[in-house]
Parts: structure tokens; C-alpha cells; sequence
């Protein structure tokens, strides 16, 4: 295949594509590839989970101006382009019972409806590659699991011309993947090497919530090795300062470790228009040199 390669990421707030598959995007950036991320929120409701921030009056009354600067920072940092959807952050209810979501928030739109601008950048970026969430959202952010609905409508119907006529020229992706960077086997074995170690790990309260959820492990089809970017990836981490504190559990573990231990980012082969041999190690497989 000698036609350029693109890449979209679809997230659903700012700061996401720094912790969800930011490493693989900076690879690719370094291959040449075109990579955007399409960020469909604001992170309006966003909280300031970054301790040294908290309670800033400039910071809580202008959340929205300072998290798409950091947006900003972190695509400068990665290499990517970004366009933003427009849709208003829905925030993470708490409570019991969970308290209604906001009136116009991003996760009580009709997802037709909503996913028509994820279309139109479809037909416009034309990527033969999209990732995005499974349909738990990752998490059970009610953004997140809005993000994976309309990615799932957009992906096939962004190559069917009777869909969204007034979108664009269709354009139809090959692949579709969904970020499983947070798994299990990736938790345990970098847990145990800290514990080989005589370090302290991050991650002996997260496996136990874990176990006690009863959650399904995921199908891992995907390995990238990109290793050589995780300094690139922390970097635009920490870019989104109002979420991230660089001294948190996010950095605990060393980057030698990291590396040596588990060196690739984790994706689940959700849909696939090519022929591609499992496990991969390249999203791109099947669609290269075809």
C-alpha cells in the first residue's frame, strides 16, 4: 500500500489521549503516519484532581479555557492534530442513587444525531485505522461509554453514502480497536517486578478492587511495542497539569522498569474489513503493502 497512513483517536475528554494509548500515537507520528485525535468533550465538568491546583479561583472559573490549553501542550508534545467534537463534558455522577445527568450533556444526545460530526471527520481525515473504548466505556464514565456508541455508528456508516449524505464524501476505515491499556496482565506483571524488586507498588489495592469486581478479563489481540515513546506519553501527561499531579501513583514506577517489563501498548480488535493474523503487533496489519 503506498497511500499515506492515517489514524484517528476517539476520546472523550481532554487529557484521555495522553493516558490511553499515547505512546503508540507518538510512534507512529515518528513512522510518518498522519494521527488525529478527536476529542468529543470539553472536560468542562472535569474536577482538579491535581492537589497543588486545587482551589485556584482563576483555574475553577475558567476550567474549560485552561484544560483546552493544556489539549494544546500535550498535541504539541505527541505530534498529533486534534479537533474537538463540541459536545459539553456530562461529569462523573456520584452518589446512591446517581444523581441525573446535566440537561445537554454529551451523554444524553440521540447517538445518531451525535454521531454525525465524528462522520464528517471521518470523511474528511479518511483513516484506515480508528481506536476508541469498548462498550464499558473503559470505565463506566458516562462519557466514555457515549464516546464508544457513536464511534461504532460512525465507523460504519462514514463509507455508506445514504448515511449522513450532507457529511461528506464517504470514506469506510478498515479497522477499528479499542484501547485495553489498563488490563489485568499488564497490572500483574508490572506489580510482581516492583515486588522483585524490594520496591513499593502502586497497583496492590487496584488488583484487589479488581478481583473483588468480578470484571471480565478483556480479549488482548493488539501488542505495540513502544517502549521508546513512554517518556514522550508521560510528558503529555503531565501537559494536562489541572488532572495529572507528576508526583501522583500515575509516575510510581520506574521507567526501566516499564520498559523492560512491559514495553507495548494493548488494543482489542473490535472490527476488521481486512485479513490480519492474530495476536498483531501493528495496527496498521493487513493494510500495509496491500
Amino acid at each position: 500500500m503506498t497511500e499515506q497512513l492515517r489514524l484517528m483517536a476517539v476520546h472523550a475528554h481532554p487529557d484521555d489521549e495522553s493516558s490511553k494509548g499515547a505512546a503508540t500515537m507518538a510512534k507512529y507520528v515518528s513512522e510518518g503516519v498522519d494521527v488525529l485525535v478527536a476529542t468529543c468533550t470539553g472536560g468542562e465538568r472535569g474536577s482538579i484532581l491535581n492537589p497543588k491546583l486545587q482551589g485556584d479561583p482563576y483555574i475553577e472559573e475558567n476550567i474549560h479555557e485552561v484544560r483546552a490549553k493544556e489539549m494544546d501542550e500535550a498535541r504539541e508534545i505527541l505530534g498529533v492534530q486534534q479537533e474537538w467534537l463540541g459536545f459539553v463534558d456530562s461529569g462523573l455522577p456520584e452518589g446512591d442513587p446517581l444523581p441525573p445527568l446535566p440537561e445537554g450533556c454529551f451523554a444524553l444526545q440521540d447517538v445518531d444525531a451525535a454521531a454525525e460530526p465524528l462522520v464528517r471527520l471521518i470523511r474528511s481525515f479518511k483513516p484506515q485505522v480508528i481506536t476508541t473504548y469498548d462498550e464499558n466505556g473503559g470505565y463506566p464514565h458516562p462519557d466514555h461509554i457515549m464516546t464508544h456508541k457513536i464511534t461504532m455508528v460512525a465507523f460504519d456508516a462514514a463509507g455508506d453514502p445514504e448515511k449522513y449524505p450532507e457529511a461528506g464524501e464517504p470514506w469506510q476505515p478498515l479497522k477499528l480497536y479499542y484501547n485495553q491499556g489498563f488490563n489485568r496482565s499488564r497490572t500483574v506483571a508490572l506489580h510482581e517486578a516492583l515486588l522483585a524488586r524490594g520496591l513499593d507498588s502502586p497497583y496492590g489495592e487496584w488488583l484487589e478492587r479488581w478481583k473483588d469486581s468480578g470484571r471480565p478479563e478483556r480479549t488482548l489481540t493488539t501488542y505495540v511495542p513502544c517502549a521508546d515513546y513512554f517518556e514522550i506519553r508521560d510528558k503529555a501527561l503531565i501537559a494536562h497539569r489541572t488532572q495529572i499531579d507528576p508526583d501522583g501513583g500515575w509516575f510510581r514506577v520506574p521507567m526501566d522498569v516499564q520498559k523492560e517489563v512491559w514495553p507495548t501498548e494493548e488494543y482489542e480488535l473490535a472490527k476488521s474489513l481486512v485479513d490480519t493474523s492474530l495476536p498483531e503487533d501493528d495496527l496498521f496489519a493487513g493494510i500495509r503493502n496491500n
